[in-house]
Parts: structure tokens; C-alpha cells; sequence
């Protein structure tokens, strides 16, 4: 009774709520009850006609109540009927009368962390037991002495509603009845040390906002989803032979309402204003930097302390619902960031949450990630794996997500990732790979594939590490997709450079060729490269006015376009913002009247219109039988031609790119095919604020062989430009 009154039995089900028992040679039923704050208590049988009730007695001034029952031998139906101190009577359902609402098998697969839908056991669901309306909640916290459910409905006191453990498996549960959505809670635990610790639910389904940071009571099952056809199709399409032009978004900072005190748009006001303009500019998906709830704007989003919900700031879970499904219903993909690398040390969340390095290693080689900060997960502890898979299948489940967009992959990777000689533990062979985490990301990879055929799994990684989109099957990570950081990096250092330099480093537009098919790549400019001093990526192009800058970007755009993968753009980098990107500002919508940033808004458009309705380019974007260099030699006129071919003639595209400003005509280019080699592409084009040279609508082949190719076509090249040609007919 003391450990009760004191909130320190880990058992409390055990000693409160009825129970057989036999007191003094006589069998029957004992009801015990603690409630602080109450003059007096009856049990009410609640089927009995008339209604029985029998009258508890106070066994110690806290609040202590107790009854037996001689005349019962067997568990009842009941309900306690208490009258408070003002003289209030307040008849509910006893929180101890209900038996577990977890299963051993629950608990056991929910410790071998291989109950991959954790997230229906663990957390807070409201439930209807015995007719009883309530909400069920349960929590991993295996060092904790006592763990209890707080939250307005109680004071915040943890003595009020103490959760059993159920048997030695660290899991803590408890119904408490006449809850329902919108309550707040969290959980006190006391920990091992005797620390009493305040903590958020790690799978929560909505958190308030910052300082409190509450989980909030949440079911999803209200919103009716009209995204069916979408979902069929997404089903049956194998995305590494579709286009996929990826448009990647901030939600704080793409738009703001000036009206409203500059306030970032909603997700319903996103739902209008960004399906309209993504559709106008041809691309196919947006991705969204980290949506799940994290304490810090500054963070953009990537520590994240809810790995189950969407951020409070832009509505509710159902607002978020109504974004994906409008999306859909226009044909639109949705891909979010997901963060399982790391997870920052805020005291409310994660960070010793039963005051033990619960879900990271107590051991700061292993479990600390200097350079942000924040805390590593340790992936070798079943049940943090169970709980960041379910994290992954819980947003394709909830909100109909069509794919992830995996951060740091490579941090996760290797043990040794930012860290000197010393500072690090290997792995059991001695080695720099973090095993564990590679089983992860492995199994993630083939669940979210077997539960969710047609989804995308991209990653986010930036080394050479062998087989990142391979299957698993044959020793891969099993990712559809790779961001290409080695490209990136090479191709905008190559168009920062002045172009009278570009001559002697010709290689950084050719050198991604030779590994460019060992991946199923993605060229990427994101949020990252826009940020930190790094400039834009208009201001990161070499020449001096913005007009130079301008063009060189249209050409860059051509250049990314034409080169095989899929494509990711950051928001403002399609009309060419001009200063760096920031989370608490709008992108410079206004830049728009100005013909330089129309033009490069134009040519994105007009890019993604002719990839997504060019079936050869997409389809083999993953297979080198989609490319042929035409010369990758002629550094001295910083000039690259190559092929983009189909399976047919037809579908064969010539890309030229001329990357000085210097006009050059009669300039020769060899083809494979005899014929009319129709422009249908010119980043110089007028319409785009360029030049206005080119070829006159396309050129015919001639029988003048060149560099291996039977015929050849003579030339304008604009300055700094790209052009590309369809080939036609003979």
C-alpha cells in the first residue's frame, strides 16, 4: 500500500482493481482503489438490477480504499462511484479493472523487434474494452522503477495512473477509461537512479507545440482518402524505367502569407497554391524536408524528437492527409525526408529515456555524433529497430507517402564517419562498417517493398559505398535510388569557374560516366548546396553580371536534363533565386518579373516536359544502353556531345553543350543516323531571354563522317548554351 500511495510499484494492477481472494477461511472478491483527493468510495456492479454497491473503506488518509466482498466468488462488471471533497460524485470505470490489452505474442515479437506494425501496440489508441471507451497506452522502458501516464486529465501526477510492466519484457501498459482524442499526456518515469523523468511518447501521433511539446491523443481513421487510381498506378509502375522529376520542398519556407503577419501557408493552403504551380512546371513528385515533429526551426526539420507524426506548425495529421491526397488526385508523388541516422538530446524525447541510453550507445564512440550534436541509434538493440522500422511503414501507411528520401546514409554506415583515429570502435572483425546499421537499412528497404510494392526508397549518400540501389538479394542495401553527390559536386565546380579556365577541367563533366551506371543515381541540386555561405546556385555560376549567370544556369539545367537519372531540384532553384535559401523566409517569388528568372523558370518547365513525355529517356535512365558519348574530348572549345538513346531510331537524342561564351557556327558534330535532327531544345532560345541563335528548327545530316560516326550535322552553337536535337526521319 505504501509503494502505491508513494507511486513506486511497478505492479499497481496487481494490488488495485478486483481480485479473488480469501480472507479469514472465507473466498471472495477484494476491490481496491487509489484515490487521492476523495471523501468516500462505493463499488457499483453495473448489471446487478437493482443495482448493487458496496461501500469501500478508507484503509489510510491518502486515499487509499478497500472492500471485500464475501457473498462475490466471481469477477464482476463494476464501476467506482466516488464523491470528491465539494461534495461532487463522479461514477467511471476503474483503469485497474481491465486486463492487459497486449498479448504475449505482442510482447514477444514487439521485443525481437520483428513486429514491423509496432506502432498499432505501442503508443496511445483509443479503444473500446468491454464496452468501456478509453485509450490504451504502452511504452518500452525497460530500467524504469515506475512508469506513469500524466496529462491534464490528472493533475501532471504521477501517482494517479501507474502502468504495469508486462512480465520482464520492459513494456509498461495501462487502459484508462472516458479518455479520448485531444487529451494531452505524457509519461513519468522514475528511472533506476531514482531521477523522476518527464517524457513525450516515441510513438506519438500529434505533439503540441514548443515549450510544453505534449503528445496529444490522435486517431487517424476519420479522413476518406480519394487517391485510389493514384495508388493503382504507383502500384504498377517500376519507377527506375518512369520519369522522376523531383521537386523539393521546405513547407516553413516555400510560401508565406504576408497578410497574415508573413506566417508560413498551412498544408490545406499548400494543397491549392503548391499542386497548381508543381503541376505547371511538369514535375512528377515533391519532396518534403523532414515533416515529422521536431522542437527546433532551425533544424529545417532533421531532429526530429516525433518519428510518427507530422509537425504541429502547419495543421493537424488530417491537414496533412488532405495535402498528400490533393497531390494524388492531380498525379502528383509524394516523397518526405526520413531521419533514422541520429536524434537530438532533448530531455522531453529520446535522449535516457528510462535514464539509460535506451534507444543510442551509452558509449560516446558510438553513440555521439560530434559534428551535430545529436545522438546515434543503436541499431543492435531489437526493439530501436523495430521502432524506427515501424516509423518508416506508419507514413506509408497513415498518410499514403510514396516514398522516403533516407538522410545521411553514409553516417549511418560507417563507424568511423567524422570521427579521428581513436575515436571509434570497430566492428566485431575489425573493420570501419557498422553491421548492425546495415542490417537496418537492408531490412527497412525489403519491408517498406513487400508491404508497399511501387514505393521509392532514395538514398542520401555520399561516399562509394558498393551497391546502395542493388537488392539485398545480391548483397545491396536495396535503395531504388541514390542521390549523386559525386556529380553534383563535380559539375557545379566545373560552372563556378570562369569560363576562360574551364578548358583544364573539362574532366568534371565527363568523369561521372564512369561510375554513373553503377547506381540507379538521381542528379541532384539540393536544399544543402544553397545554404551556409555556399551562395545560390545562380550566384554560384562563373561570369560577373547576372545575365551571364543566368544563361549559364539555363545551360546547366540543360545539362542535368539530358544526363541520364532522375532529376531533384530545390525549391527557388527553378527560377534562379538569388540569395541563399533561408527556413524563416519565403523564397523571392518576386524575382519573377525579371525576365533572367522567368527564362530560367521557362527552360525547368519546358525540361520536365520533354523528359516526362520522352518514354526513351526515363526508361533507360538506369541502363547504359540509354547513353553513347558523341566526344567528350574537345576540352580546348569546352564543347560535350553525347547520345541519348532509346530502342529505336527515333528515340535518339543529340545533346550539345558549349560552355564558353563564344559563338560558335559551322561547328561539326557526328551522328549515328541519316537525316532531319529536329532542335527541340535551346537554352539560348529567345523565349528564355537568350541570344536567339540556333539552328533554324534543325539541320539535316550529311554523309561527312566524323570521330566514328557515319554522318554528321554543321552547327550553331550559341554561347554558353545547350542544345538538344531529335532525330526524325531519314
Amino acid at each position: 500500500m505504501e509503494k502505491i500511495i508513494k507511486g513506486r510499484h511497478s505492479q499497481p494492477h496487481s494490488i488495485l482493481g478486483m481480485h479473488e481472494h480469501l480472507h479469514e477461511n472465507k473466498r471472495g472478491i477484494v476491490v481496491r482503489a487509489w484515490l487521492n483527493g476523495v471523501e468516500s468510495c462505493e463499488v457499483v456492479d453495473v448489471k446487478s438490477k437493482p443495482e448493487k454497491r458496496y461501500t469501500m473503506g478508507r484503509c489510510d488518509p491518502a486515499g487509499f480504499f478497500e472492500v471485500f466482498i464475501p457473498e462475490r466468488s466471481e469477477i464482476f462488471k463494476y464501476r467506482l462511484s466516488a464523491t470528491l471533497k465539494n461534495g461532487e460524485i463522479r461514477q467511471f470505470a476503474d483503469p485497474y479493472g481491465f486486463w492487459p490489452t497486449l498479448s504475449e505474442d505482442d510482447v514477444y515479437l514487439i521485443n525481437e523487434g520483428t513486429n514491423y506494425r509496432i506502432y498499432d501496440k505501442l503508443g496511445a489508441h483509443i479503444r473500446t474494452i468491454d464496452g468501456v471507451r478509453g485509450v490504451m497506452f504502452a511504452v518500452w522502458a525497460p530500467s524504469a522503477k515506475r512508469v506513469s501516464v500524466v496529462g491534464d486529465f490528472n493533475y501532471w501526477n504521477g501517482l494517479y495512473h501507474p502502468m504495469r510492466m508486462l512480465g520482464n519484457s520492459g513494456i509498461w501498459e495501462l487502459f484508462i477509461p472516458g479518455l479520448d482524442k485531444g487529451a494531452k499526456y505524457k509519461f513519468q518515469i522514475i528511472s533506476a537512479r531514482n531521477d523522476i523523468l518527464l517524457k513525450t511518447d516515441p510513438y506519438g501521433k500529434y505533439f503540441e507545440s514548443p515549450p510544453h511539446n505534449a503528445s496529444i491523443v490522435y486517431e487517424y481513421d476519420n479522413f476518406s482518402w480519394s487517391d485510389k487510381q493514384w495508388m493503382e498506378k504507383r502500384l504498377k509502375t517500376d519507377w527506375k524505367k518512369a520519369p522522376v522529376s523531383i521537386y523539393e520542398v521546405h513547407v516553413g519556407s516555400w510560401k508565406r502569407c504576408i497578410e497574415d503577419g508573413g506566417r508560413p501557408f498551412s498544408y490545406r493552403e499548400l494543397a491549392e497554391d503548391l499542386t497548381k504551380y508543381v503541376l505547371s512546371m511538369g514535375f512528377t513528385h515533391i519532396e518534403f524536408m523532414p515533416l515529422a515533429e521536431h522542437p527546433f526551426d532551425g533544424s529545417w526539420g532533421y531532429q526530429v524528437t516525433g518519428f510518427y507524426a507530422p509537425t504541429y506548425r502547419f495543421g493537424t495529421p488530417e491537414d496533412f492527409m488532405f495535402l498528400v491526397d490533393t497531390l494524388h488526385n492531380n498525379g502528383i508523388g509524394v516523397i518526405i525526408d526520413w531521419v533514422p541516422g541520429h536524434f537530438p538530446r532533448d530531455t522531453f524525447a529520446l535522449a535516457d529515456f528510462d535514464g539509460t541510453h535506451l534507444y543510442s550507445h551509452a558509449d560516446p564512440r558510438q553513440g555521439e555524433h560530434r559534428d551535430w550534436g545529436t545522438l546515434i541509434f543503436n541499431y543492435g538493440r531489437k526493439e530501436v529497430f523495430g521502432f524506427l522500422i515501424g516509423s518508416a511503414l506508419a507514413w506509408f501507411e497513415r498518410f499514403h507517402i510514396d516514398g522516403m528520401r533516407v538522410d545521411a546514409v553514409a553516417s549511418m554506415l560507417y563507424l568511423d564517419y567524422s570521427r579521428k583515429q581513436g575515436d571509434w570502435i570497430p566492428n566485431k572483425h575489425g573493420g570501419r562498417e557498422n553491421l548492425e546499421a546495415i542490417q537496418f537499412l537492408q531490412t527497412t528497404n525489403d519491408v517498406v517493398h513487400q508491404y508497399y510494392p511501387g514505393a521509392l526508397m532514395i538514398a542520401e549518400e555520399s561516399t562509394s559505398w558498393g551497391g546502395v540501389s542493388k537488392p539485398t538479394k545480391d548483397g545491396g542495401l536495396g535503395f531504388d535510388l541514390k542521390w549523386n553527390m559525386g556529380w553534383m559536386h563535380d559539375t557545379l565546380y566545373y560552372f563556378s569557374k570562369d569560363p576562360i579556365y574551364r578548358r583544364w577541367e573539362h574532366n568534371n563533366l565527363t568523369f561521372a560516366m564512369l561510375y554513373q551506371y553503377t547506381e540507379s543515381f538521381v542528379s541532384v541540386f539540393s536544399h544543402d548546396e544553397v545554404v551556409h555561405g555556399k551562395h545560390s546556385l545562380l550566384i554560384k555560376m562563373g561570369a560577373e553580371h547576372i545575365w551571364e549567370k543566368a544563361r549559364t544556369l539555363r545551360a546547366l539545367y540543360g545539362f542535368m536534363w539530358a544526363w541520364p537519372g532522375k532529376k531533384t531540384l530545390f525549391m527557388g532553384g527553378e527560377f534562379g533565386q538569388s540569395a541563399e535559401w533561408k527556413y524563416d523566409n519565403s523564397i523571392d517569388w518576386h524575382l519573377l518579373k525579371f525576365a533572367d528568372h522567368s527564362g530560367i523558370q521557362s527552360v525547368v518547365k519546358d525540361l520536365n516536359t520533354w523528359y516526362k513525355n520522352t518514354p526513351a529517356l526515363s526508361a533507360l535512365d538506369c541502363d547504359s544502353k540509354g547513353f553513347q558519348w558523341v566526344n567528350s574530348d574537345d576540352a580546348e572549345n569546352s564543347v560535350l556531345s553525347f547520345l541519348r538513346c532509346g530502342n529505336t531510331e527515333k528515340d535518339t537524342h543529340l545533346v550539345v553543350g558549349n560552355f564558353t561564351p563564344v559563338l560558335r557556327k559551322n561547328h561539326r558534330i557526328g551522328v549515328p543516323h541519316d537525316g532531319f535532327w529536329k532542335e527541340i531544345f535551346n537554352s539560348e532560345a529567345s523565349c528564355y531571354g537568350g541570344c536567339g541563335e540556333g539552328n533554324m528548327g534543325g539541320r539535316m545530316s550529311e554523309k561527312v563522317g566524323i570521330v566514328s560516326r557515319p554522318y554528321s550535322l554543321l552547327l550553331t552553337l550559341p554561347p554558353m548554351s545547350v542544345v538538344i536535337f531529335k532525330y526524325e526521319e531519314k
